[in-house]
């Protein structure tokens, strides 16, 4: 089975529809569907329409709890900003949406385990980069709020795509669909063999023009958040 890992989508509905293209049997979202982005009802409303498992990312717990999201320093003053938009464009269904999505997906597919989350095992808030030492990753896994029993770990979070082996665990991140942060600006996604356990990779152009012009009539801080979008960080 080809599975469509998706994250990080930030309300870019153009990229989202351009990731949903690529081939895939099934897809699964690794959650922040909302901020950032001038379509967060139309997104919702197409991972609802397309029945897409998704998980509650710290942007979608911050939009349906009215909570910190607790992101970095760096672009925490655009989520709150573009935060009263978000409000204002959801309906009540929408929010209750984000508020029943899970934490944590379980998949054992062609007995390979799945275990899928937005940021570490550990909470949805900790980030886990190309970067991040074995060590600490070991602890995340090790303090996870449920057991991790997989072979396979699935998170998004940091933008920046991966496929990194820890011992017997591979770890996968497919990048972010809608608001990279790794100087490529085109969407990004990865699609998991579950027969050979491979991992590839996509990225895709799509209609960057129209997402900002968007931004630039309807949202706060639209110079900074078209800024992000056209240097892909």
């Amino acid at each position: 089975m080809k599975v469509l890992l998706i994250a990080d989508i930030h309300a870019n509905l153009e990229a989202l529809q351009t990731v949903l293209g690529v081939p895939h049997d099934r897809a699964i979202c690794l959650g922040d569907i909302v901020d950032y982005g001038p379509d967060p009802d139309k997104c919702i409303d197409l991972l609802q329409k397309k029945n897409i498992p998704t998980i509650r990312g710290n942007h979608d717990n911050a939009v349906a709890f009215k909570v910190d999201c607790q992101c970095g320093y760096k672009y925490k003053h655009l989520s709150i900003a573009t935060r009263e938009y978000t409000w204002e464009v959801l309906d009540k269904s929408q929010m209750d949406y984000l508020k029943k999505l899970p934490l944590l997906i379980r998949e054992e597919i062609d007995g390979k385990k799945l275990y899928l989350t937005h940021a570490s095992p550990r909470s949805m808030f900790e980030y886990i980069k190309p970067e991040t030492p074995d060590e600490q990753i070991l602890e995340m896994i090790e303090e996870a709020t449920e057991p991790l029993d997989a072979d396979f770990l699935a998170i998004g979070h940091s933008h920046i795509p991966m496929n990194r082996k820890i011992g017997d665990l591979t770890i996968i991140n497919p990048g972010s669909v809608g608001q990279p942060r790794d100087r490529d600006t085109r969407a990004g996604c990865a699609v998991f063999d579950t027969e050979t356990g491979e991992v590839e990779f996509f990225r895709l152009e799509y209609d960057i023009d129209s997402v900002c012009t968007k931004i630039e009539e309807r949202m706060p801080h639209a110079e900074e958040l078209t800024g992000i979008l056209r240097r892909g960080y």
